[in-house]
């Protein structure tokens, strides 16, 4: 996420490195390469503008506190105002005083806007809401299956009426989820592959029929300025309450999301970061403005430790540690709540100083599945005693993993190494062998 903004930034940032006071002259230097990456990652012209005006203010003159640099009081000045610039503070959602909440979504076509809706309802349920999905785009039956399908998937159910009209369908399911004791009800309105009179004067009779509590806009990220635009084409016509990013894992650039609540002035809410139905993100402005800067997200980072932490199995691991018991099937638990908190790049994204990586480094999730899939490979007495892995057992491991027999040896090496680490930490000594040590795949 954001990973070609943040690497310029960074170049940027390490040329005031070293000065001993900020200067009009450097400051205006600076600036003019932060207003270049900016537009290179496709913000807003006007959002860069007035970005830079800000920042120049705030930053000229200002002497560097003792043991700062002046590139890290930009760094901390340009840290602040993409806060103010992305909205400050998070903003909830608003619920009603009398249930349900009714919760509109709109958007175009292959936005992600049906997957959306079901990841919203995944992330209420499990906050301890009864959430209904609506199934109202009747141009597109795809949609209408997609959204039942994805319901069954998170235990949600769905309203699917074939053959009515959108606004009768969104009218006739308040009362079915009043009935059914369902206290939120998301509607999935018609998309389009471009804004059209037709699609907004059909969403327009929605909201005056349904009178919803919460509208949210939503946007493919990676569009960059198209989905600004878009944004704001919706808001002028439907007054919405918040915008939803789309894609987020594969944004690079981070246009989108700096720019549009300058343009539309109103708050990102959620943003989305994956392809699972749990991959979505409250959006907090200041976790993600440090994100952008290369310091990390740890905040968020702890978050989803936290969702997937076992407090039971956390204690065992921590006896069998102590005790220099750890199996390759605790390994495999690891792997599985590891995995659980997203893809390897995004779960990295979130600790500070990930964008200082070389732009040609790649984190692979498929060194992870290699792993795993050999690992599963092996009988249970194997993966608890190692050691019995002789010459024909690794033909047979590497065989049903897919792998080779080199694979699965360094593997069998690596979990040896990392085994004879944790026995010499268990003793209270720090090895030597810890310099350049590194995990199964």
């Amino acid at each position: 996420m954001f990973e070609d903004l943040s690497q310029k930034l960074d170049l940027v940032f390490k040329r005031l490195r070293g000065q001993g006071r900020i200067t009009e002259e450097n400051v205006a230097e600076s600036l003019r390469e932060v207003r270049r990456v900016l537009l290179d990652a496709d913000v807003n012209y006007k959002v860069v503008k007035q970005f830079v005006e800000d920042v120049h203010k705030r930053a000229v003159g200002q002497e560097v506190l003792q043991s700062i640099t002046p590139g890290q009081l930009i760094v901390k000045i340009i840290h602040d105002e993409l806060i103010k610039l992305m909205g400050t503070s998070y903003t909830e959602m608003k619920y009603a005083p009398m249930p349900p909440t009714i919760i509109m979504v709109a958007g175009l076509q292959g936005s992600g806007k049906t997957t959306f809706c079901a990841k919203l309802a995944l992330m209420l349920k499990s906050k301890g809401r009864q959430p209904i999905l609506v199934a109202a785009d009747v141009y597109r039956p795809a949609a209408m299956d997609q959204l039942a399908m994805l319901g069954k998937q998170i235990g949600v159910p769905v309203i699917v009426e074939r053959g009515k009209g959108a606004v009768e369908i969104a009218e006739g399911a308040i009362d079915q989820a009043r009935k059914a004791a369902r206290d939120v009800v998301i509607i999935d309105t018609a998309g389009r592959l471009h804004v059209d009179e037709e699609m907004m004067k059909e969403i327009e009779t929605i909201k005056a029929r349904v009178n919803p509590h919460e509208i949210l806009f939503v946007v493919d990220s990676m569009t960059g300025q198209d989905a600004v635009n878009t944004a704001k084409a919706f808001h002028d016509r439907l007054d919405f309450d918040g915008v939803v990013l789309t894609k987020l894992d594969g944004d690079t650039r981070g246009g989108a999301a700096i720019s549009i609540r300058a343009v539309v002035s109103k708050p990102i809410k959620f943003v989305g970061v994956g392809e699972k139905l749990d991959a979505l993100e409250v959006f907090h402005p200041e976790r993600m403005a440090s994100r952008i800067l290369g310091m990390g997200d740890i905040v968020t980072l702890v978050e989803k430790a936290q969702a997937n932490f076992d407090e039971t199995k956390a204690q065992k691991l921590e006896e069998k540690l102590r005790k220099s018991q750890f199996t390759f099937e605790d390994f495999l638990d690891q792997l599985h709540e590891i995995k659980k908190m997203g893809s390897l790049q995004q779960v990295l994204s979130m600790i500070p100083g990930m964008n200082k990586l070389p732009a040609n480094a790649s984190i692979d999730d498929r060194a992870l599945v290699r792993v795993e899939a050999i690992i599963q490979s092996m009988t249970r007495d194997e993966r608890n005693r190692p050691n019995i892995i002789n010459g024909a057992r690794r033909k047979r491991i590497a065989a049903g993993s897919g792998t080779s027999v080199q694979d699965v040896n360094k593997v069998l090496k690596q979990f040896g190494d990392m085994q004879k680490m944790m026995k010499t930490f268990s003793k209270g000594k720090i090895p030597r062998m810890f310099q350049g040590m590194r995990l199964p795949g």
